[in-house]
């Protein structure tokens, strides 16, 4: 049972906080586009306000507080912290090439032009992928089910989207470095598989599994005991059905919980989707960020790596409408920059919704959300299993409905 702390106190309207719960219910929940949800939000790292709807489950099974959701990408922002531990310790640098630690990219080049299938030839030569470039998805790699480029095509010749039971690690590079990279890295913004292979790097830097190594220096130290690569065993009741939008009909069962693959190890740690969680737990990793690094004692993170990695690192202070080529981005791209794992509010005005300058966020692709409010102090967690992300424009209703929920500002 998640506590909650009295919101007024905190500075909220109570009668506007509740019409978060109405909305949902009558837009999502009634109408039948999302079968489940989850919401907590909190100031100053204590919740003031926690929903739960829908079902857990297509047979009907209760939605409970501690379900289990896919949280796709939302583990991003959890591998980019565990790269920059590495980081913190010398261990590894942001401008290193990433071919000292990964060698088979050591003869990756951009894509020259023209089409057919595997396998492409490395036609042009620009600096190599750094660390940073990773971070940033500015590393020239991709995701295949973009559907836009030849090279896009390649990874799904080369089943790289489907890596959990198709790869282990060494394997899953060693099919990247086959294929060229789209763009020079440095160059443009593509959201893609880079954060897969900064995992990879934590991997052989630390010697340890990703999904032990966030354990012992992520989740344990945070009290996250419900986040890992699989579900644990006995736990398999907590975990939500996942579903897909089809235009004009009901969502369509994707994965069903009680058969899914998650309750089995997979051959690959995907640090660019592959943790299954609570909403409590992404609450204790979003408490520590706005913290600056620490929680209850614990230091994850130092505060000014923390300030590095949210500050928008695109090339001469863009936004991500003038650096993206990419189809598929959790990023709302006007007024927004990137930093290291995360998306970063440089001008909230352009958003055209409320923000806070330096707020900082990211998300899943079934629908999953979450941001940090330096400024406002506020956090929000959005846990649901509706693929893809881009269907409805929830993401913005709830950042609406909670700014306007806030009686009193801090700014």
């Amino acid at each position: 049972m998640i506590e909650l702390t009295d919101a007024k106190a905190l500075g909220f309207h109570e009668a506007r906080l509740a019409r978060i719960d109405a909305f949902l219910d009558a837009q999502y929940i009634e109408t039948g586009r999302l079968k489940n949800a989850q919401l907590l939000v909190a100031r100053e790292g204590k919740p003031v306000h926690h929903a739960r709807f829908g079902a857990l489950r297509d047979d009907g099974t209760p939605m409970r507080d501690d379900a289990l959701f896919r949280i796709a990408s939302m583990t991003k922002p959890i591998t980019s912290i565990a790269f920059m531990q590495l980081v913190e310790q010398c261990k590894v640098a942001l401008e290193d090439p990433v071919s000292r630690v990964i060698p088979e990219f050591a003869n990756l080049g951009a894509y020259a032009g023209g089409g057919g299938a595997l396998p492409f030839a490395p036609m042009q030569r620009g600096g190599p992928m750094r660390f940073v470039d990773l971070l940033t998805h500015m590393s020239g790699l991709t995701y295949g089910f973009q559907n836009r480029s030849s090279v896009d095509a390649a990874y799904r010749a080369a089943e790289l989207d489907l890596s959990r039971g198709k790869f282990t690690s060494d394997e899953y590079v060693a099919a990247l470095a086959e294929i060229p990279l789209e763009f020079e890295p440095g160059s443009r913004w593509n959201y893609s598989v880079s954060t897969d292979v900064l995992g990879i790097a934590v991997e052989r830097i630390s010697g340890m599994r990703l999904g032990d190594y966030f354990r012992q220096h992520i989740f344990e130290p945070l009290g996250m005991a419900d986040t890992a690569f699989r579900v644990a065993e006995g736990q398999a009741d907590r975990l939500a059905d996942a579903y897909g939008y089809r235009p004009g009909k009901p969502p369509r069962l994707v994965d069903r919980a009680a058969e899914s693959r998650l309750l089995e190890d997979g051959k690959f740690d995907s640090g660019g989707g592959g943790l299954v969680g609570t909403a409590a737990d992404y609450h204790r990793f979003c408490t520590m960020l706005l913290q600056k690094g620490e929680l209850d004692g614990a230091r994850i993170i130092a505060p000014k790596t923390l300030d590095l990695m949210t500050a928008n690192h695109l090339p001469g202070g863009a936004d991500l409408t003038q650096m993206s080529q990419s189809l598929f981005s959790e990023a709302n791209n006007a007024g927004t920059g990137f930093g290291l794992g995360f998306a970063t509010v440089i001008d909230p005005a352009r958003t055209l919704m409320p923000a806070s300058k330096g707020e900082f966020y990211w998300g899943g692709a079934y629908s999953t959300a979450f941001f940090v409010d330096p400024v406002e102090k506020i956090t929000m967690v959005f846990m649901t299993q509706l693929y893809p992300s881009s269907t409805y424009p929830i993401r913005r209703q709830l950042k609406t409905l909670i700014y306007s929920a806030l009686a009193e500002s801090y700014a």
